[in-house]
């Protein structure tokens, strides 16, 4: 099985992960992990820390010569911005004078939630830790899934839908079109008039002091039929999308395929036809189910949709109360985005990468890629022949 784990804050010396389960002679390479980070960091709406950060990853074990070992991976992310912080921010010792607590949570954040969970009288304790800083190790992570994808055929894309009241076309793309017209786009939107739209729409709440948030679309291309389960709740695939994608920052709702449209629709209009062709095997004419029945991957394209909210940090803050006197005070303000929902987009594109990863390994397991391939190549003859 894979698993892994994060540590680290946000201002902090940096983010580590201990990544556990990839098999052996799975090749990858530094540029890999950074063109990733460096696609998480753009983006327009990003704040200043953007300007400060040049995410690069150092693997510390698990990896030599390119090449995986089927042990535990070991990765690195140094925070530049640690050198600024280190006084406020060190493990061990006293804090200076001059550093004050910070006791005013703001709404829509992790802070007085966190705060009353560990007993925390200093609320940087709670968001250095929830801060979506953290998700640059994810995406790190999800790299490494996306390479022992990419040895059986997989590819992930993923693309803009909608930033505040702009929303772009639906349209159906291929997995070139899609990659090429995101990574052309200030906000990952594969339409360029909704693009600039959507453009203009952040620049008016940065103005305004306020911010915004939007959906995006995660796909999946040429995964096989069969992955996850119907046997057991915890192991549907699309539970597992759903819980892994509601686990960013910020996201608030998750849809499988046509989604929230299926609660206004008959039947007849929800469910995806079945042919069969010589030569081709089992078609569908549609994708309403987003490549997954039963909590089992069909053979179609993966479709997962996400909605992020505003973040909550504003320039023009809500109204609060300080945790030391219990007095309303407006909240306080920390350096974020605009709008982050450009970035949140890769980040989901990670994420949903190592969970058909999770699930490959599951159902195809071995201690090497080469058995891995082995496995795969044998389901593809018998699903064939059915």
């Amino acid at each position: 099985m894979l698993r892994y784990l994060t540590a680290g804050e946000s201002h902090g010396p940096g983010l580590s992960a201990i990544v556990e389960g990839i098999p052996a002679g799975l090749h990858i390479q530094e540029e890999v992990f950074n063109e990733q980070l460096a696609r998480r960091q753009t983006g327009f709406g990003r704040g200043g820390r953007m300007k400060i950060e040049q995410d690069r990853i150092e693997v510390h074990s698990g990896v030599r010569f390119g090449v995986t070992l089927g042990t535990p991976i070991a990765l690195w992310i140094p925070n530049r911005d640690y050198v600024h912080w280190e006084d406020r921010m060190r493990p061990f010792g006293q804090p200076p004078e001059e550093v004050q607590p910070v006791t005013r949570p703001r709404p829509g954040h992790a802070d007085l939630a966190g705060a009353l969970k560990y007993g925390h009288r200093d609320l940087r304790n709670v968001l250095e830790r929830a801060s979506a800083r953290e998700t640059a190790m994810r995406v790190a992570v999800g790299a490494l899934a996306r390479a022992l994808l990419a040895a059986f055929g997989i590819q992930i894309a993923g693309r803009v839908l909608q930033i505040g009241s702009v929303r772009a076309p639906e349209d159906e793309l291929t997995l070139e079109e899609m990659q090429e017209r995101s990574e052309a786009s200030a906000v990952r939107c594969t339409d360029p008039d909704a693009s600039e739209a959507m453009v203009e729409a952040i620049r008016q709440a940065r103005l305004a002091g306020d911010t915004l948030g939007g959906r995006f679309e995660v796909v999946a291309f040429g995964v096989l039929p069969g992955l996850g389960s119907y046997a057991q709740w915890d192991r549907r695939l699309d539970g597992r999308l759903a819980q892994a994608m509601m686990s960013i920052q910020a996201i608030k709702a998750v849809e499988i395929g046509a989604g929230n449209a299926v609660a206004q629709l008959p039947g007849s209009q929800v469910h995806d036809p079945i042919f069969w062709e010589e030569g081709k095997g089992y078609l569908r004419p549609t994708n309403r189910a987003g490549g997954i029945e039963g909590g089992v991957s069909n053979g179609e394209k993966i479709v997962v949709r996400a909605a992020m909210k505003p973040i909550p940090t504003l320039n023009k803050p809500l109204q609060s109360v300080d945790m030391a006197t219990h007095t309303p005070f407006l909240a306080q303000i920390e350096r974020s985005d605009a709008c982050s929902v450009p970035a949140a987009s890769v980040v989901a594109e990670g994420v949903v990468a190592w969970e058909l990863a999770c699930a490959m390994v599951e159902k195809f397991g071995g201690d090497s890629i080469e058995q891995m391939q082995q496995s795969v190549a044998a389901f593809r003859r018998e699903v064939a022949d059915r």
